[in-house]
């Protein structure tokens, strides 16, 4: 795979974005990615160096989606990866007790902010002439339900929609993959399993076995819902 491309993350910040812009880097690759804060950007500047970027970015803002594209663009080119990782989950609770922000904010973060990203790239990554992956990270809840999270069940469901319709629309050199995470001790999984979190893989190790998922898919994988190996 061309490492001389970006690999561009979305909610790099923290959990598996965070885990994935370390191993991406590691590995050579040049990493962009981006966050809501500012100053979790800088700290992972300062972490990995000048050979990558990092820049606040609200991705459900088409404005700042487009801001950002533009800065990567001309100064990196098109991806290699284009990671939709950036995702919000509700309060556990049953969805008629969900405040309508809570939704609203859920959705424009876990599905407009995915169609935003690809509006800003995806021209690019065509123009490039060159294999490159739009990878939309899923979950087990975008293939199956649980209590109390219906609307982060909705969300990645359409991820998995939305990935294979687009997944239809793309050129022969350009593929789109829903990939399921597998479940991961993360803030997000804290929020819905308290402690319990604690008896699954850490993001550090879960990076590793994602990193070698990723830089192995070809356009075979094109549309197809895949899942990182559990540990």
């Amino acid at each position: 795979m061309d490492k001389q491309r970006p690999v561009v993350i979305t909610g790099v910040s923290r959990g598996l974005g965070l885990a994935l812009a370390r191993q991406f880097a590691a590995r050579g690759f040049s990493v962009v990615g981006c966050s809501r804060d500012a100053r979790d950007t800088e700290r992972l500047q300062e972490e990995l160096g000048n050979k990558h970027l990092f820049l606040p970015c609200d991705v459900s803002d088409a404005r700042s989606v487009f801001d950002f594209s533009e800065h990567v663009l001309s100064e990196f080119g098109a991806p290699v990866y284009l990671i939709n990782n950036a995702a919000l989950i509700n309060p556990s609770a049953p969805l008629w007790e969900q405040e309508p922000t809570d939704l609203a904010s859920l959705f424009e973060v876990n599905l407009l902010g995915v169609c935003l990203l690809i509006k800003a790239f995806v021209p690019a990554m065509i123009a490039e002439s060159s294999e490159s992956f739009v990878i939309n990270l899923s979950s087990g809840w975008g293939r199956s339900t649980s209590p109390n999270v219906a609307s982060y069940c909705a969300s990645k469901w359409g991820i998995e929609g939305l990935t294979k319709a687009l997944a239809t629309e793309l050129p022969n050199h350009v593929s789109a993959v829903p990939l399921n995470p597998g479940i991961i001790d993360t803030a997000m999984l804290q929020s819905c399993f308290g402690e319990s979190s604690s008896d699954y893989p850490k993001p550090e190790a879960w990076a590793e076995l994602a990193f070698q998922t990723i830089i192995e898919l070809d356009e075979r994988a094109n549309g197809l819902s895949l899942s990182v190996p559990s540990m």
